[in-house]
Parts: structure tokens; C-alpha cells; sequence
């Protein structure tokens, strides 16, 4: 079968091979064909060596398809179901599950070490457990998560990730309040996700920051109430907030540069949500006095800060009430084949998200 694979971290291009063999199906395992995946900033992130992953590895994590087979032991799903794939599945029998904080479960980070793929030279391993760069995928039966009929799997591939962690940063993590004033900077799938969040909130004023204009035209598309280059944020903080800054501050670009920045812009008491991915060698700074002094919040946002199945149904239902938009968020489609184009439209800035159809 054709999957997109990196043979080696620091690789900027994907190869698209015909010689990809899916394995590891057996008791408590599903396999999938893929028909819409999304590229999200994370895969690329992957490839880079920003997020640890072992290679070679096929990316790709976002992604939705029908179900081929299905494992013993397996209940709830047969071959045939529509479903969508959730790449960090809670065991819902850890710690964190018990506390209700199923989005800090390890159980699916242990899949991401075991190779669920094959070539002729050896073993491949897929993106966090998954790997959806591909026509056919064995996971476990928890990533599997079934959709209605009439979700297409475009928009179901998008609930996977960048939807559900946007959305859930501001309705789950800040919870952000009606009348607020809210920035967002970095206006890519998930930045334009978190500013609907903070509409759906009831946030007064929303100003989205990012360089690319045609970014900073989607986000007033999608509820921003003005947007600026990050060279205007200064000038938006001092216009809208008297100098005081934000009440809620969203950070999606994963840079300490920019966490800084933002905490910068969120005002004494208010909120600083962290949703970007970053490197681990890359440490904000912050001193002990500013820390106790301005009494800011700072929130890190873990896929959406909340119960993933929950976040799925949610999303599902404010998308078939028309208060969410997800369909505008696919700028772009290409076949499997063209995936390093839509790798060169995320970083030019010129997609918010591309659908690599299979």
C-alpha cells in the first residue's frame, strides 16, 4: 500500500513509497482505511525533531476512514463503521483518567514506541500511535471513535486534533468569559479554532495576531473582531485595554518568544493559555517577582484541556447548528501524492488546514 515516510528526523520532504505494509492487527486492535487526513503543525514538528518521535515514521494523526477489520475482544465496532482517529485514547483505569483528566493519560503515548507499520528494510513507526499518512492503518480499537453518517470524514479528520484542541483551549482551559477581551496569536487551523472558542464564550473583543495576511483575513472570517501583525499587537493592547492588556491570551505557536510576548500582553490577573507544542529545549523565562506580583494564570492546554470523546460529540454538535465553521477551515486539498505541497502551504502560511485525500 502508498504512505508518506520520513526516513530519518530532520527530513523536509516526505516520500511516498508503494511497498508500506500496516501490522500489529490482532485482539484489541482495529484496522482503518484512511480517507481524509489533515496536516497539522505537530507532524511537521515531528519531523523536524521538535516532538520526539522514533523514525522512520509515517506522519499524520488527524485523519478519518471506515473500519476494515476488527480484533477479538473488540465490542462497539465492526468493519464498516465511519470513525475518526484519536491518537491519545484514555485507558480510563489511570490516575489521571480516574481524576477526570483523561487528556493526560500515557496510555496512547506507549503506542507511539511500537512500530505499527512494515517496509522491505524494516520497521516503521507512525506518528503518535497512528500514523495516518497512509490507505490502511492498525491501531488500537480506543483510537477508533465512531461518527454519524452525516459528518464527512473532512470534517470528522479535522474533530480529530486541530478542532477539538482549539475549541477546547477556550471553552475547557480558560473557560473564557462572556465580555472578555481575548488575543490569539498564531491563526493557523488550531489558533482560528481557539478565536471561534472564544466567540462561542461570548469574548467581546477578539484580536488575532499572525504575519500572514491572508491568515489575519480568515481569522475576522471566523469571529475575530480585528487582527494585526505581531508588530501591531502593542498598538491593539493600548487601543483596546487601556494598556492593561487581555483578559485572555492564547499562545499557538509552541515558541517561548511568543509565550513571552503573550504574557507581556495578558493583563495582572487575567489568563495566559499555552496551546502551542514547543521544543524541550526551548525554556521560558520568567522571574520570580513578576510571577507572585502580576498574579497571572498560566494555563497549558493538553489537547483541548478535557475529555476528548466529550469534545468529539460537542464539536459535532455546534458544527450541524451552524455556530462553528469547519469546513472553511480546509483551504486546501491534495491527493497523497502531493503531500509535500501541502507540507510547503503550512509553512508558507498559506493553508490554515490542507486535506490530503486517499
Amino acid at each position: 500500500m502508498r504512505a508518506a515516510v520520513v526516513h530519518e528526523i530532520g527530513q523536509d520532504k516526505l516520500e511516498v513509497l508503494d511497498d508500506v505494509e500496516a501490522v500489529g492487527f490482532g485482539p484489541g486492535k482495529v484496522k482503518i482505511r484512511v480517507r481524509a487526513t489533515g496536516l497539522c503543525h505537530s507532524d511537521v514538528s515531528a519531523m523536524n525533531g521538535v516532538l520526539p518521535q522514533p523514525a522512520p515514521f509515517i506522519p499524520g494523526h488527524e485523519g478519518a476512514g471506515e473500519i476494515l477489520e476488527v480484533g477479538d475482544g473488540v465490542q462497539g465496532l465492526a468493519a464498516g463503521d465511519r470513525v475518526l482517529m484519536c491518537w491519545l485514547p484514555a485507558c480510563r483505569i489511570c490516575p489521571a483518567c480516574k481524576r477526570g483528566q483523561t487528556q493526560l493519560c500515557l496510555a496512547g503515548f506507549m503506542n507511539a514506541g511500537t512500530p505499527n507499520f512494515r517496509r522491505p528494510g524494516g520497521d516503521v513507526f507512525g506518528f503518535a500511535g497512528t500514523g495516518t499518512f497512509t490507505e490502511e492503518v492498525v491501531v488500537d480499537a480506543g483510537c477508533a471513535v465512531p461518527i454519524p453518517d452525516d459528518v464527512p470524514f473532512d470534517i470528522a479528520a479535522l474533530i480529530g486534533c486541530g478542532v477539538t484542541t482549539g475549541l477546547g483551549a477556550a471553552i475547557n482551559t480558560a473557560q473564557v468569559e462572556a465580555g472578555s477581551s481575548v488575543a490569539v496569536i498564531g491563526c493557523g487551523g488550531v489558533g482560528i479554532s481557539a478565536i471561534q472558542g472564544a466567540k462561542l464564550r461570548g469574548a467581546a473583543q477578539i484580536v488575532a495576531v499572525d504575519p500572514v495576511e491572508s491568515r489575519r483575513e480568515a481569522a475576522l472570517r471566523f469571529g475575530a473582531t480585528e487582527a494585526v501583525a505581531p508588530d501591531g499587537l502593542a498598538d491593539a493592547k493600548q487601543r483596546i485595554t487601556a494598556g492593561e492588556g487581555f483578559d485572555y491570551v492564547f499562545e499557538v505557536v509552541g515558541k517561548s518568544a511568543t509565550a513571552r510576548t503573550a504574557y507581556e500582553t495578558t493583563r495582572r490577573g487575567g489568563t495566559l493559555c499555552i496551546v502551542g507544542a514547543g521544543a524541550m529545549d526551548d525554556n521560558l523565562q520568567l522571574n520570580m517577582f513578576e510571577l507572585f506580583f502580576d498574579e497571572k494564570r498560566i494555563l497549558p492546554s493538553m489537547y483541548g484541556g478535557g475529555d476528548v470523546l466529550r469534545s468529539y460529540e460537542r464539536a459535532i454538535a455546534l458544527w450541524r447548528a451552524g455556530r462553528i465553521d469547519l469546513a472553511g477551515l480546509i483551504t486546501h486539498r491534495v491527493p497523497l501524492a502531493g503531500i509535500n505541497d501541502a507540507l510547503d502551504q503550512m509553512r508558507s502560511g498559506e493553508a490554515l488546514r490542507t486535506c490530503i485525500e486517499l
